[in-house]
């Protein structure tokens, strides 16, 4: 059925052709077309930046070098992706959380009681509760969370996209703590002798909605707010930004893990996460995750705080001027 729908849909669908590079545009930059590109207004950050596009003498003397002088347009560019960065950086913890239930989570349910009567529940069939939080919260943001959260701040959108990612990471933090707390309760139902915890599977229901509940808040903002903050000229530079916070999240989990079981499994300790679940304590590792996630969260506030968003005219006038500006450069 998808895929007769993909069949269907592929002939309506507008090809935009590509142009460029969006990484020497914002290292140097290359002068590329902006279709329905407002004028960037100057930004006083990184004011370091605006030399690239001063005029000198020799620039007027010579041919003009795009590694030596860029129009305003480029130089806002090369800005807009610098301010992002700081945000960007504290989305990779998240995707650490996240990545949690496809390993841990999984292995974590192997050794609880996943039998209804004689169906054996595979563990990680358990990442459905995930699919179901997303479906179902994701109807509760639209529909109750967006008017109500209009109605007192003004904002149609109801909440902000950096509104939406800190939220994220405090439900991911919950989701943490809520495993934590689910596996001090299936060491505690471990008899000796059996690898198996006599505890419910189903405990780990309440740790897979609360990471659904947080990707609703944390992907589905941070792919707004970098698609909708990145210039036309570099929209795929932004939209890369998610992706590479997810692989970058995963490569950090694998770190974290591996450091982790090399501090703790000294001697005759076996660890925090051993082959033997019953003798290690991924509780403990559970709580380091969360602490982790509160501590960039308040790293968090302070970048979104500082961060302030593109301000483009988008008029008439100023798509005009756009046009203008980027063939004539700009003395700062």
């Amino acid at each position: 059925m998808a895929l007769v729908s993909f069949f269907f849909g592929t002939p309506g669908y507008t090809y935009v052709k590509p142009c460029g590079n969006p990484l020497p545009r914002v290292a140097q930059g290359q002068n590329l077309p902006s279709k329905g590109a407002g004028r960037f207004f100057h930004s006083d950050e990184f004011e370091f930046l605006d030399k690239a596009a001063t005029v000198t003498e020799d620039d007027l003397s010579e041919r003009k070098n795009p590694w030596r002088l860029c129009t305003i347009t480029q130089v806002e560019e090369a800005k807009c992706v610098l301010k992002m960065l700081p945000v960007w950086l504290c989305t990779i913890i998240y995707s650490v959380v996240f990545t949690q239930m496809a390993s841990l989570f999984v292995e974590q349910g192997d050794v609880m009681h996943s039998y209804i009567g004689k169906f054996h529940l595979p563990a990680a069939s358990m990442s459905a509760f995930d699919i179901c939080s997303v479906l179902i919260c994701t109807g509760i943001y639209r529909q109750i969370l967006v008017p109500f959260a209009g109605r007192l701040s003004g904002n149609p959108k109801g909440l902000t996209e950096l509104q939406r990612m800190g939220i994220g990471l405090i439900i991911g933090m919950l989701a943490m703590l809520a495993a934590g707390a689910t596996e001090i309760e299936r060491l505690k139902n471990v008899v000796d002798g059996h690898k198996v915890s006599s505890l419910s599977i189903f405990w780990q229901i309440p740790q897979y909605v609360l990471v659904g509940a947080s990707e609703v808040f944390m992907y589905v903002g941070q792919l707004e707010f970098f698609n909708g903050q990145a210039p036309d000229g570099i929209k795929s530079f932004g939209s890369s930004l998610c992706m590479a916070s997810i692989s970058l999240g995963n490569y950090v989990s694998s770190m974290l893990v591996n450091m982790v079981m090399k501090i703790t499994a000294k001697g005759d300790k076996p660890g925090w996460i051993p082959d033997d679940l019953n003798t290690g304590h991924m509780d403990r590792f559970y709580f380091l995750l969360a602490v982790l996630t509160a501590f960039d969260f308040l790293i968090y506030l302070f970048c979104a705080k500082w961060y302030k968003p593109i301000n483009i005219d988008d008029s008439q006038n100023g798509i005009e001027m756009e046009k203008q500006g980027d063939d004539v450069l700009a003395k700062v």
